[in-house]
């Protein structure tokens, strides 16, 4: 498994060379241009629309650029005419030094969409350097015994420029001793020789000074001169001798200074001083060279730096030299070896940023790539980081195209930090690492989310208008005015509900007002959408449930259903002089439109005519008797009782009762007025009469009201509860406070015997006591009671 997993990069970098070999051979076909070197600025060099195949205007709306190595800008386009300008004059030499032809390679690039085109531009030599010698003066040392016809080398002059324009021949002035030969190298460069035509003779004379003149082939030709400064020796027959003519090394262009290089041999047959040799550095093909040599012992080491990439060999020539002025010569061809110390080059232009997250397939750079190295330290593998939705894309040579892989998402990654690393095969492998940073701009695709699917807000009833309620608070994933969100109240669940009337809300930032003073009696609670907008293009919202309930305060007083305060006459209760203690004298009825704790009643006496003779249950509103009645009692009496809410701070109301101590029930109610005691029988005649007909009446009207009552009891059952209905206090209901909700106090059953008040003129019903189990004293009293009529009626 792990052998596999080694063999995995290996064959994808074979692939990736491969298909750099097929898109360089498919761009192979490249416009090339010709023009001088040291043209003038603003030389129109061609129409590249043309040359393209391109009408003008689609230069300016493809975006065309021109991209050379480095971002050097050495041409113009006119993207308004198509044609192509040198931007800067060129030389040949600075640029490309000694190798032939010099051509630049540069790439013309359609950003809209991307497309490329290999351009090359070949700069021709002319004629801008004169030859030039390494030494104005050269010392040759000839015996006089020389024959005619021996040759003398001469150090060779140097010319920047190539082929025709560099050096071509060497002329020497007139004189009859000398002449020059001029010879070609295997590379072409051409060095003089001196030629001796007649013999020497130093007795005559000494010294002889020749002016040596270089010409090249130019037009007009240029020239250089040198100085040769000839001594004439006494006799040396036998000149030193190389044992190789011709010595081949390698170096290394990462040796170190002062390396040993080759060291070099010679011989002389000659004995003492004309025996001896001394070695130098004759000749070479640069002005300076970046060896010198030991001239005992001929051994050759660095003086410099070597750079494969500026000089990839030297051809040294080397010379022995006796001390009678006989040399020989031989020839060191040094081959520098490429290292790989260049890391590999990257020059990226960016073309799309930022890029938006909905964009499929887009070309967000355009980079290439070289590497000075030769061999395989001069190929390349470039590479990104995994796991992004980017890819690399070859183009054609060594250029690349960074693409992403299909629509992004801005709320999972905004911005992404990719490197490019590009790296050389060689040993050890050399690399070079870019990082661009590529935004993901923003659109509009995520609504805006509540914090909450659904919000309960509170508010109290009685409320200051323009009260701050709550807030409603959503998010939106996106970013500028794709996430800023305004708020707004939506249609509400009952469209009989007048929302705009109860509520506000501000759009900026979601805060709730109540606009009015809410009444928890008239409406509890009610229900509405709130609605969250972003300000994209389109724009996209979302909704939330928004319940708002009124809180009950205490802003009522309990209302006193029985007996009625108002009435013309009071209602006065009949007691029994023979009632038991506990006996019901009457029940106080009482309701509060409050909820709550605040409509749990309890009920007080206040005051009474007879103290510790009645008693009010606190829980119920009942009044009872405390004890049996006396003789010494008062007929009558007058009760003020206390109706208390459970309110913060507590509400109240006060109700009057009139008790009258009757023997039986025969006896007439008289609640204002005294009975007579003079009453003859004929007037209770009358009165037993009446009262006979008003019970028929009222029991005939008393059936009628049962009906209507259970139809709308039916009815209200039927029908949902509206807002203004009394809520039941949920929790547990404490002993002495009574619930009135809906049903008030009376929420048990209670039987009440009714009788008519025949006295005063004015009929109304009074309740009694509730029909408990009767006694056998109390049924043998109450049935000698036969002339009043009774009617019981049950309230729920």
């Amino acid at each position: 498994m792990e052998t596999a997993q080694a063999k995995m990069p290996q064959q994808r970098q074979v692939v990736f060379i491969t298909i750099l070999l097929l898109l360089w051979k498919s761009g192979s076909g490249a416009i090339r241009y010709s023009m001088p070197e040291e043209t003038e600025i603003g030389y129109l060099v061609a129409n590249l629309a043309k040359d393209l195949g391109l009408r003008v205007e689609e230069l300016a709306t493809r975006g065309a650029q021109i991209h050379y190595k480095g971002n050097k800008e050495l041409l113009q386009l006119d993207t308004e005419t198509g044609d192509l300008f040198l931007k800067e004059k060129l030389d040949r030499e600075t640029l490309c030094g000694a190798t032939e032809p010099c051509v630049l390679h540069f790439q013309i690039i359609l950003e809209n969409p991307v497309q490329f085109f290999q351009t090359e531009l070949k700069l021709t030599d002319i004629n801008d350097h004169s030859p030039e010698f390494p030494d104005r003066e050269m010392l040759l040392t000839i015996p006089e015994s020389a024959y005619p016809g021996t040759v003398f080398p001469l150090k060779a002059a140097q010319d920047s420029d190539i082929g025709r324009n560099a050096v071509q021949n060497y002329t020497i002035n007139l004189n009859i001793h000398f002449h020059v030969v001029t010879h070609s190298r295997t590379d072409g460069r051409k060095y003089p020789e001196l030629v001796l035509d007649r013999a020497l003779d130093r007795e005559e004379q000494p010294e002889l000074t020749l002016t040596l003149t270089a010409l090249d082939g130019g037009t007009p030709p240029r020239s250089g001169t040198a100085t040769v400064r000839i001594e004439v020796v006494d006799i040396n027959d036998n000149a030193p001798q190389f044992i190789q003519s011709l010595y081949k090394v390698q170096v290394p262009e990462n040796s170190p200074l002062n390396a040993l290089v080759v060291m070099v041999s010679a011989t002389d047959l000659d004995a003492g001083v004309y025996g001896n040799v001394a070695y130098s550095l004759f000749q070479g093909d640069g002005v300076s060279q970046p060896f010198v040599i030991d001239k005992i012992t001929g051994e050759i080491r660095l003086s410099k730096e070597l750079d494969f990439e500026g000089i990839s060999h030297y051809n040294i020539e080397i010379a022995a030299t006796d001390g009678g002025g006989l040399s020989g010569k031989c020839t060191v061809v040094v081959q520098v070896l490429d290292v790989n110390d260049n890391p590999p080059e990257l020059t990226i232009r960016k073309l799309t940023v930022p890029v938006p997250e909905n964009s499929a397939e887009t070309v967000v750079a355009v980079f290439s790539v070289s590497d000075s190295d030769s061999g395989d330290n001069g190929r390349m593998v470039c590479s990104i980081q995994d796991n992004i939705p980017f890819l690399l894309k070859p183009t054609f040579e060594n250029y690349y195209t960074l693409v992403t892989e299909g629509p992004l998402d801005r709320e999972s990654r905004a911005e992404y930090n990719i490197t490019i690393m590009v790296s050389d095969l060689g040993a050890p492998r050399l690399t070079t690492q870019h990082t661009i940073t590529v935004q993901v701009s923003d659109i509009n695709d995520n609504a805006p989310t509540f914090t909450q699917t659904s919000y309960i807000l509170f508010v109290r009833e009685n409320n200051s208008p323009a009260l701050h309620i709550g807030t409603m608070s959503a998010t939106d994933s996106d970013s500028g005015s794709n996430a800023h969100i305004t708020y707004s109240l939506l249609l509400p669940l009952h469209p009989q509900l007048d929302l705009s009337s109860l509520v506000s809300i501000n759009s900026d930032n979601g805060q709730m007002f109540a606009l009015r003073a809410l009444d928890y009696e008239a409406i509890q609670a009610f229900e509405f959408q709130v609605g969250a907008t972003d300000q994209g293009s389109p724009a996209l919202s979302s909704q939330a449930l928004v319940r708002v309930v009124v809180l009950d305060d205490n802003d009522n007083v309990p209302f006193v259903l029985y007996p009625l305060q108002n009435a013309s006459a009071p209602c006065t209760e009949l007691l029994p002089r023979a009632a038991e203690p506990g006996y019901l004298v009457t029940k106080v009825v009482a309701v509060d439109r409050d909820s709550g704790q605040n409509a749990w009643l309890s009920f007080q006496l206040l005051k009474a005519t007879e103290p510790g003779l009645f008693s009010v249950w606190a829980h119920n509103g009942e009044v009872r008797t405390t004890r049996l009645l006396s003789e010494r009692d008062a007929p009558k009496h007058k009760l003020l009782l206390l109706v208390k809410d459970n309110g913060d701070p507590p509400r109240s109301a006060s109700v009057t009762l009139h008790v009258l101590v009757v023997d039986g029930f025969s006896q007439p109610y008289l609640p204002l007025a005294e009975v007579a005691q003079d009453s003859t029988q004929e007037d209770y005649d009358v009165l037993t009469l009446y009262l006979v007909i008003a019970l028929a009446s009222v029991s005939s009207l008393f059936l009628l009201s049962v009906v209507l009552f259970v139809g709308v009891r039916l009815c209200r059952r039927a029908r949902t509860p509206s807002l203004g209905d009394y809520s039941v206090p949920e929790g547990h209901f404490p002993g002495h406070l009574v619930d009135v909700s809906r049903a008030g106090t009376l929420s048990q059953s209670y039987q009440y015997e009714v009788c008519l008040n025949g006295g005063t003129g004015t009929n109304e019903f009074n309740f009694l006591k509730p029909l408990f189990p009767i006694l056998p004293t109390q049924a043998a009293a109450e049935g000698r009671e036969n002339a009043v009529v009774r009617n019981s009626v049950e309230f729920y």
